[in-house]
């Protein structure tokens, strides 16, 4: 499954999804029992040549070219889209795709020490060879490598010109600008952190170079969702047929926003009003639920009236509300909604 995300570019809030692809992978051919050592060289070296030969748009990384273009195709003329792509998205399609989109832009981390189109110079050591242009502080989410931590980045950045491959018609060179991010003072026993950032946007400025580190950071909120849609909604212990599968998915990724938009506003704006999240017959029904209100219906009062239906207890009002019962709790809330409006009707 693939997914675009869309999100506020100010404030980093996700607004809904604007696309969703599915497919599945064939089944790989299991080897001869009697094959010999050259002959699985032979045969990887095949596999490897008819993967290359094959038109673009029938490989798994066209996703990110499709989604550049699909998206462009729907949204309005005086909207403007930049997609935020991890290692994987680091291809010469997406950029030559952008050439040809009017009101799409791209944000990259660079996996490839890419070819520039001067004397054969190359991506990291023409970054390196640029002055440190400001120190930003960010907070790194944790992962499965590293705990959470604040830290220091040395920033700088410049124009560059990708050359483009042979297998292209066009060979103009692609110009694009580079942002390359290094941490300042890392842990000792941590990997410290290194970005190279390639957009479409122009970089001029301190401003905007800071703005590219902002937007990036909030391709997180893609891992968030992938682990709400995981963990919270736990899709992956669904075994259905195949059409009620992408039905039932259709279904879940929809939920899955509501939650990331909840849980983010409940980390980022616990005192903004209870409507931001809630529509009035969801609020109707929590004000119902709940035994004591406060004189201010906020965020965090609806998150965790809605935990507390999920099963979320008072008496642990200090540990932090887990996904799943968060999962839980929502489900009963559109449950009851559903039931008080046809109660309504009869």
């Amino acid at each position: 499954m693939h997914s675009a995300l869309a999100i506020e570019p100010q404030n980093g809030q996700s607004l809904g999804l604007l696309w969703q692809k599915l497919w599945n992978r064939e089944p790989k051919q299991k080897p001869p029992l009697d094959e010999t050592r050259t002959q699985k060289k032979q045969r990887q070296a095949a596999a490897r040549k008819e993967a290359r030969n094959r038109p673009f748009e029938q490989k798994e990384s066209y996703k990110w070219v499709e989604a550049m273009t699909t998206v462009e195709s729907f949204v309005s003329q005086d909207t403007r889209v930049i997609h935020v792509f991890d290692r994987e998205g680091d291809i010469t399609e997406v950029f030559d795709q952008v050439r040809q989109l009017k009101r799409t832009g791209v944000l990259v981390r660079a996996a490839h020490n890419r070819s520039l189109d001067h004397d054969s110079e190359r991506l990291w050591s023409k970054l390196e060879a640029q002055p440190i242009s400001f120190q930003q502080e960010i907070e790194l989410p944790p992962t499965q490598e590293r705990p959470a931590r604040k830290t220091k980045l040395a920033i700088r950045f410049c124009a560059v010109n990708l050359r483009t491959p042979y297998r292209f018609d066009n060979r103009e060179p692609l110009p694009i600008y580079a942002v390359y991010a290094t941490e300042v003072d890392c842990p000792e026993g941590e990997t410290p952190v290194q970005w190279m950032l390639l957009t479409t946007e122009v970089v001029a400025d301190i401003e905007t170079a800071s703005m590219i580190l902002r937007w990036y950071s909030y391709r997180w909120r893609v891992e968030e969702y992938h682990k709400i849609f995981k963990s919270g909604c736990q899709v992956e212990k669904y075994r259905l047929a195949a059409d009620g599968m992408k039905t039932l998915i259709g279904f879940l990724s929809v939920i899955a926003v509501e939650l990331l938009q909840l849980t983010y506003l409940h980390r980022t704006q616990p005192l903004a009003p209870a409507t931001e999240i809630l529509n009035s017959l969801e609020l109707k029904i929590l004000k119902a639920k709940s035994s004591k209100l406060p004189k201010v219906l906020t965020v965090s009062w609806a998150v965790e009236a809605t935990a507390r239906l999920g099963g979320y207890l008072e008496h642990r009002s200090k540990t932090p509300i887990g996904i799943q019962v968060l999962w839980r709790g929502w489900l009963k809330l559109h449950d009851l909604c559903e039931g008080w409006q046809l109660a309504k009707e009869t």
